[in-house]
């Protein structure tokens, strides 16, 4: 990795549907990734006036671009240990104990204070920078999130998970997840690839991903990125509605939204579970 610090992906979100009539989309965009560990190590030292020194995305307070705890995990705040508190608790629960290196979480951050955040996904490292766990975090329009638990996974290799939440009202909540997540680093340029694809019972439906290429997100790259995508948040929402009239346009079958599941996590294959199908 040729970076440390909260970083900024500039890339594009893709979107294909292939049933029963092919509706695909890609728009420019960019994420933020942020190392918990440190930004939670960093916070400590600076004490009471983290907020207002070294860190230049501000956390959990009001800024062009921000990030605050309470999007994510189960919602509790920064006083009561945050997100990253959340995370290691469930690692824990999960018999997952090697996470011990950096976790870096990949999100849309707030802009002017609004949120929307369809899917962050949660980087847990091991002391020699291997990973221990993916946890997928899925956010719907109805206000609701699940998070899928991927142990034991490797940069370019795909990973599976039951689809089990609800998303968009013309796909059952039926099938599974493909995972596959890549961060290279070609001649100096690090970046980030998160794809996720969904089958259901007549094979390939849904092919997503979000890519950028990574730089530092210091408070000029902050204000550059705000400046290019000033509405990126508010942009995002209106594309999930007005996608979603033009697959009502064409006839896509619409599906009632169905209770979420109890748990607010669910654990994907290990491995060797789904070495048959990985190609």
């Amino acid at each position: 990795m040729t970076y440390s610090g909260v970083l900024i992906g500039h890339g594009q979100v893709r979107h294909v549907r292939l049933r029963p009539t092919c509706h695909a989309f890609n728009y420019p965009a960019y994420f933020m990734l942020l190392p918990m560990r440190q930004l939670n190590k960093q916070k400590t030292s600076l004490g009471h006036n983290a907020n207002k020194n070294d860190i230049s995305l501000p956390m959990n307070r009001w800024g062009l671009l921000s990030f605050y705890d309470i999007d994510h995990g189960d919602g509790r705040a920064a006083a009561n240990g945050g997100a990253l508190a959340w995370l290691e608790e469930l690692l824990a629960s999960e018999s997952i104990l090697d996470a011990d290196g950096e976790v870096w979480l990949q999100t849309f951050p707030r802009v002017l204070g609004y949120t929307f955040k369809p899917v962050s996904f949660w980087y847990c490292h091991r002391a020699d920078n291997s990973l221990a766990a993916i946890v997928a975090e899925v956010h719907n329009t109805f206000g609701e999130r699940h998070c899928y638990l991927l142990p034991q996974p490797k940069f370019g290799r795909t990973e599976f998970a039951s689809k089990v939440f609800h998303v968009s009202p013309f796909c059952e909540v039926t099938g599974e997840y493909r995972f596959r997540f890549m961060r290279t680093v070609l001649k100096g340029v690090e970046r980030m690839v998160a794809r996720v694809d969904h089958d259901d019972q007549e094979g390939p439906l849904i092919q997503t991903s979000i890519s950028g290429q990574l730089v530092p997100a210091t408070r000029l790259e902050i204000y550059r990125t705000l400046w290019q995508y000033p509405f990126f948040t508010f942009a995002v929402m209106f594309r999930i509605h007005w996608h979603a009239l033009l697959l009502w346009l064409k006839k896509v079958p619409f599906f009632s939204k169905p209770q979420p599941p109890l748990q607010l996590v669910s654990r994907g294959q290990t491995p060797s579970a789904a070495t048959s199908k990985i190609s």
